[in-house]
């Protein structure tokens, strides 16, 4: 799944769940089941993600909504292999990007 996000330093909640294609809820539930989502909070209590919560986030759709892992599931393989998560993750995200412009390039011909 490619995510597009323009770069910059927060994002609202709203802006997450709209990347994402998921309900706010989707997004306030997984951080609350999920330790490595650590969003910041303004003055009024509005969330306010960073590119790592996004990161974060990318892992733990492809393993619940993509994989089909349970959220007990999705934690236990955060725990047990988190680096080889963000390495496999890594490399969807690059053959996403590859794809993308695969498909540019075909639409042209």
């Amino acid at each position: 799944m490619h995510i597009d996000l323009p770069e910059k330093r927060y994002y609202k909640i709203g802006e997450v769940a709209k990347a994402f294609d998921v309900n706010t809820s989707l997004i306030r539930f997984w951080e609350k089941e999920f330790a490595i989502i650590k969003p910041k909070k303004n003055a009024k209590g509005n969330r306010l993600f960073t590119q790592e919560d996004i990161k974060n986030f990318k892992l733990i759709f492809n393993l619940v909504k993509e994989r089909g892992f349970t959220l007990d599931g999705a934690k236990q393989k955060l725990k047990e292999n988190p680096e080889g998560i963000f390495d496999n993750q890594d490399i969807i995200n690059r053959l996403e990007l590859v794809k993308a412009e695969l498909q540019k390039i075909k639409n042209q011909l």
